[in-house]
């Protein structure tokens, strides 16, 4: 028996209106299909015609419609790139589009062929337009009716990309478009045009370039780039957000292997490699940490402040820099370790180090830790002021050396008051005249000025300020390296200067130190040893690692100071820095123990150190069960970093000695011996300048002797 017909009319006759409105849509298909190829080939018979027709008129006038030379480049810019001293990558400072263009050569091999065959497969052959791939998009998109396939080759992307900054389709654009891909061919070599394109496109993820994207999603180089992973990222430009890795990993796959597909058939892999590749269904991805991580962020953020000085915010983020500074990976590391041995707890103050080579001004250590605060953002290094306490009092002793008073002449240990308006008191609270007192209230009477160094007595160095002058003093702060303006808020340089009373930087202060340890010659601060611009020309207009210089004392002056700072590190407050070793220092500690220092130094390498509570004016008087000073764990801190950090210090070994002898002075010295001021009496109860001699002194170039009063007053 003969089975029924299968189908819907199992057992009957087919309809025979169905089967005629089936005939009329298969007819209808069949003519519109017929239309669009004859239609196809109608536009691309007017495009071969046009360019045949119009090849030596219309063509010449639709050339010379553009020119390269009249049209600037879009600034996309790209990353600048900071380095330590060996080498080694501290950070980036990141361009408003993420970007570090490389060669050709620098790239995985897969990452061109992959370009070429998912985005121009006849890019090699054509000259720059493809007319071919015109008329296939042309037909896919009929077909489809709806743009699926573009007809741009990576020439004419790259024109758009480079030159025409808001893209649109229309015909004008278009026609720009293709005229500046044609000029570009014919000016431009192919390697040049394909690595300008791969170092252009966006990859997604602010990731502009193959560097850049193969660092976003791989952690690597471009150059490391595996074939499926070129092929991830080549498959990108088209839509990046489409095909993200990281949120839609399926369409990033089905896209990698579209991109295989095309490389397979353009014969740039093997049917084994593509098989291999298309079987790993997992993409592998690491996100890249390369353009937000930052190493040393303290001093990174220093050089990307020197940096905008010289060149302005919109150059450092888009100038795409590599800068290589003078920071010594291997004593931030001591730095940081003696601190954290230091404070290891979490309710422990903050504490920050800068070291500075004294022979040339570079900054070998910059770096602090606010174990209570971790993400702090204020670098207490170079920016935050405060109260120096003792240690501006080598200032004085500076000062005071420099116009030839000995360090032997005698001053007086004992209470002390300054009120010259007579109106004020020491009893009031709080009081109304300034009235010094020493750290632990012992005084012992007359003693000489370096005795008084040695205990740091405050009742000495207030006397010595006042006869000195306050304004000399802060010159003299000036000339060592302080850069802190020091006056008060209506321009005065007031007495208590010389206490520490005026806020400085560490910076300040390891630059002051350094101009002593090298015997009197100041060296400007130097972060920055060299600045490569884009294309690998040395930027040598700046001065980067030149050595700005200058004898700011005589020698026999810093000879004098370093002397009596190094007995301070055997006999005096700085006793508990001492690690055996030839060295010089000076604590300080604010009145309200909110602040405590340890400036000191060797003849190769200059450090000082800060303590303190980051919100600043918070008493420092039970930290591990004890009040933080300068001698107890800055002076700590500075021993345990300075004891490993003179292994890497460069030479000398000594300070050096001065060529030219001590001149001392004699001078009518007013507050040597007294103990307080006594106004005249026509001057109302208002500051009167001291009587003092006229004597000679040495100018600041130690060229020979000028006369100066003693009051500090210029000539």
């Amino acid at each position: 028996m003969t089975p029924p017909p299968r189908g819907r009319g199992r057992g009957r006759e087919p309809d025979p209106v169905l089967a005629a409105i089936r005939r009329k849509r298969r007819e209808r298909t069949r003519k519109h299909r017929k239309r669009v190829a004859h239609l196809v080939a109608g536009a691309a018979l007017v495009v071969v015609l046009v360019f045949v027709v119009t090849g030596f008129t219309g063509a010449a006038v639709w050339m010379s419609s553009c020119n390269l030379n009249d049209l600037k480049p879009v600034n996309n810019g790209e990353n600048s790139f900071v380095y330590a001293a060996d080498g080694s990558l501290l950070g980036s400072i990141p361009a408003e589009k993420n970007r570090q263009p490389i060669d050709l050569v620098d790239m995985s091999r897969w990452v061109s062929r992959a370009t070429v065959a998912i985005e121009d497969r006849r890019f090699w052959s054509h000259g720059a337009l493809d007319y071919a791939g015109i008329v296939r998009a042309m037909v896919a998109n009929v077909q489809a009716g709806h743009v699926v396939q573009g007809g741009s080759t990576i020439t004419q992307q790259l024109a758009r990309n480079l030159y025409i900054k808001k893209p649109s389709q229309t015909f004008g654009r278009k026609a720009t478009e293709a005229c500046l891909a044609i000029k570009l061919a014919r000016e431009k070599p192919k390697r040049w045009i394909l690595n300008s394109y791969i170092n252009q496109v966006f990859y997604g993820n602010r990731a502009y370039g193959i560097e850049a994207a193969a660092q976003t999603y791989f952690s690597k180089r471009a150059k490391h780039l595996t074939l499926p992973e070129a092929a991830l990222l080549a498959g990108l430009p088209q839509a990046p957000s489409l095909f993200d890795p990281f949120h839609r990993p399926q369409q990033a796959i089905a896209r990698r292997d579209e991109v295989l597909r095309a490389m397979l058939a353009n014969g740039y892999i093997t049917a084994t490699q593509y098989a291999d590749a298309v079987a790993n269904r997992r993409l592998g991805l690491k996100a890249g940490r390369l353009y937000t991580v930052i190493r040393e962020p303290y001093f990174f953020s220093y050089v990307r402040d020197e940096l905008q000085k010289q060149y302005g915010s919109n150059t450092v983020r888009t100038g795409g820099l590599r800068v290589y500074t003078t920071i010594d990976p291997r004593l931030q590391r001591l730095a940081l370790s003696a601190i954290k041995r230091t404070l290891p707890y979490s309710t422990d103050p903050a504490a920050a180090i800068v070291a500075i080579n004294p022979g040339n001004g570079a900054i070998r250590v910059m770096t602090e830790l606010s174990p209570g605060n971790p993400k702090n953002q204020v670098n207490f290094a170079s920016s935050a002021r405060r109260q120096p306490g003792s240690t501006f009092k080598t200032m004085v002793l500076t000062t005071a050396i420099s116009q030839g008073i000995s360090p032997s002449t005698q001053y007086l240990s004992a209470p002390f008051k300054y009120d010259p308006s007579e109106t004020g008191s020491c009893d009031t609270d709080p009081p109304t005249a300034w009235c010094p007192e020493t750290y632990d209230h012992s005084y012992v009477g007359a003693t000489s000025i370096e005795n008084g160094t040695l205990r740091s007595d405050n009742t000495v160095y207030a006397r010595l300020t006042l006869d000195v002058g306050p304004e000399n003093v802060a010159d003299m702060a000036h000339k060592l390296g302080v850069r802190t303006d020091l006056r008060t808020s209506d321009g005065a340089y007031v007495p208590s200067m010389g206490l520490g009373s005026r806020v400085v930087t560490p910076l300040d202060l390891a630059s002051a130190y350094s101009t002593l340890a090298a015997g009197g010659i100041y060296s400007k601060p130097m972060a920055i040893r060299k600045v490569v611009l884009p294309g690998g020309k040395v930027d040598r207009e700046a001065g980067w690692g030149a050595p700005q210089r200058k004898r700011v004392i005589p020698d026999w002056v810093a000879a004098e100071v370093t002397r009596i700072l190094s007995e301070n590190m055997t006999s005096g407050t700085g006793t508990a820095a001492y690690f055996g070793h030839i060295s010089a220092g000076k604590t300080g500690t604010t009145d309200n123990f909110a602040d405590a220092w340890f400036c000191g130094f060797t003849p190769g390498l200059e450090a000082t150190i800060w303590m303190g509570y980051p919100r600043g004016e918070i008493p420092m008087t039970s930290v591990h069960g004890i009040s933080v000073s300068g001698p107890t764990f800055p002076a700590q801190i500075w021993r345990l970093f300075m004891e490993q950090a003179v292994k890497y210090a460069p030479v000398p070994t000594a300070f050096p000695v001065a060529k030219t002898a001590p001149v001392w002075q004699s001078h009518t010295l007013q507050y040597a011996m007294t103990g307080g001021y006594a106004p005249t009496s026509s001057s109302g109860g208002t500051y009167t300048p001291p009587t003092q001699d006229t004597t000679p002194t040495q100018n600041e170039d130690n060229q020979g002797f000028v006369q100066v009063p003693d009051d500090g007053s210029q000539p």
